[in-house]
């Protein structure tokens, strides 16, 4: 892997954390409702599944492009229609506001809990990772290391994406009951995978 291609990956998986989708919900309600230490849990569950998927999706496109040769070119293709078309219905969503009221105890085990089940059960996730990979990785050579690097990536980017939404959520619940400003965060983020998938769809 290259530096350029670390950068731009990086710069892909900070702005699928920033998305307000399930995860994003997840960390902030239970920041919100028992404390911020609860959003680093979540945060923390939300991370093992996404490992979990990353390898998944490695592993699986590798064995896919193997298989394929140079019909894998179409799996290029495919995943950067799907970033496109994620783009554009993340750009038209209606925006919900989270609802961030303090509620009764509950543990820190639960919090990582609901990090990890969420994360799991959310499809979009792996279908994230297989729309872009191909585009940054030579899957028909990646290495133990490079899959090393990947993974240490996206712990970054999300942690210090969804640890700053626990901690607006803790301190500044309000700005998660505006509208207006998820609505704009939806826009930024679907703009930017729109570009995402055309780059994906010109370089395969």
């Amino acid at each position: 892997m290259t530096l350029s291609s670390i950068a731009a990956l990086f710069g892909v998986m900070v702005v699928g954390a920033l998305v307000p989708g399930v995860s994003v919900l997840a960390v902030s309600t239970r920041s919100a409702a028992y404390g911020f230490i609860h959003g680093v849990f979540t945060t923390a569950g939300i991370v093992v599944g996404d490992i979990i998927f990353i390898l998944l999706a490695i592993f699986g496109l590798s064995i896919l492009a193997e298989t394929m040769g140079d019909l894998f070119v179409l799996v290029k293709y495919l995943g950067g229609v799907y970033l496109i078309w994620f783009g554009i219905v993340l750009w038209k969503s209606e925006p919900k506001a989270v609802e961030t009221e303090r509620a009764a105890e509950s543990s820190l085990l639960s919090s990582f809990l609901t990090g990890l089940i969420i994360t799991l059960g959310d499809q979009k996730a792996i279908l994230f990772y297989f729309g872009f990979f191909p585009a940054f990785l030579d899957l028909s050579t990646i290495s133990c290391f490079d899959t090393a690097i990947v993974i240490m990536l996206a712990i970054v980017a999300i942690v210090s994406v969804k640890l700053g939404y626990a901690f607006m959520a803790d301190n500044a619940s309000h700005l998660f009951r505006s509208s207006g400003m998820i609505k704009r965060i939806n826009i930024a983020a679907g703009a930017i995978m729109i570009g995402i998938g055309v780059l994906v769809v010109t370089r395969a």
